[in-house]
C-alpha cells in the first residue's frame, strides 16, 4: 500500500490497515494490524501509532514452537533522500528513529515488515525462564529433570584441579 505525499493533509492522514504479509525470516500466523498517524511537518512525514500481530519462533533454549503476540508502537520520523547526509558514518541517537523515501510516495507495508522485523527478538524465548535441553543427553529440562552430571572441566585446567588433591593429601 502506497500513500502519495499529496494526499497527507495539514491536519494528517489517520489508516487503520489489516493485510495478511508474507516474511522471509519470520512466520506471522496472524494479519498485521495497524492504526497510523501521519503528519506533513515541511518535508518531513511523522508516522506515529501501533501495529499489531502474531508471530511464530522457535525458543534458541528448547526448540518448541511457539506464538508471540507482537505490540509495536511506532514513532519513526521520514526526510527526503537528497537530505540523507552521505558524509556520516555513524549513526547518532536522534536517527535512529528516521527513514528516507524517495519520490512522491511512501510504501507502509516496506515500513510495516521493517518495524516488525526490527522488533523480532534475536534468540525468541518460550518463556523468560526457559531452562532449555541438557547438552548432555537432549532432555527438556522444562518438561523432566535428567541424571546426566554435568560438572566437565576445561582439559586447560585439569592440572589445578590435580594440584588441589594433592594439595588435600
Amino acid at each position: 500500500m502506497k500513500i502519495l505525499i499529496e494526499d497527507i493533509t495539514d491536519e494528517g492522514l489517520s489508516l487503520d490497515l489489516e493485510e495478511k504479509f508474507r516474511l522471509d525470516d519470520v512466520s506471522l500466523s496472524s494479519p498485521v494490524k495497524a492504526h497510523l498517524e501521519l503528519q506533513k511537518i515541511g518535508q518531513e512525514i511523522i508516522i506515529s501509532g501501533l501495529i499489531t500481530t502474531v508471530a511464530e519462533f522457535q525458543c534458541s533454549r528448547c526448540l518448541k514452537d511457539f506464538r508471540n503476540k507482537m505490540d509495536i508502537p511506532m514513532n519513526v520520523v521520514y526526510h527526503p533522500l537528497k537530505d540523507m547526509p552521505f558524509e556520516s558514518h555513524e549513526l547518532k541517537d536522534d536517527q535512529m528513529e528516521m527513514g528516507f523515501f524517495t519520490g512522491n510516495e511512501i510504501d507502509i507495508k516496506d515500513i510495516l515488515t521493517e518495524q516488525i522485523l526490527l522488533n523480532v527478538q534475536m534468540k525468541p524465548l518460550c518463556e523468560e525462564n526457559c531452562k532449555g535441553l541438557c547438552p548432555v543427553c537432549g532432555t527438556d529440562l522444562n518438561v523432566e529433570k535428567c541424571s546426566c552430571t554435568q560438572k566437565s572441566i576445561d582439559p586447560r585446567l585439569e592440572v589445578l584441579k590435580n594440584l588441589l588433591e594433592k594439595r588435600k593429601e
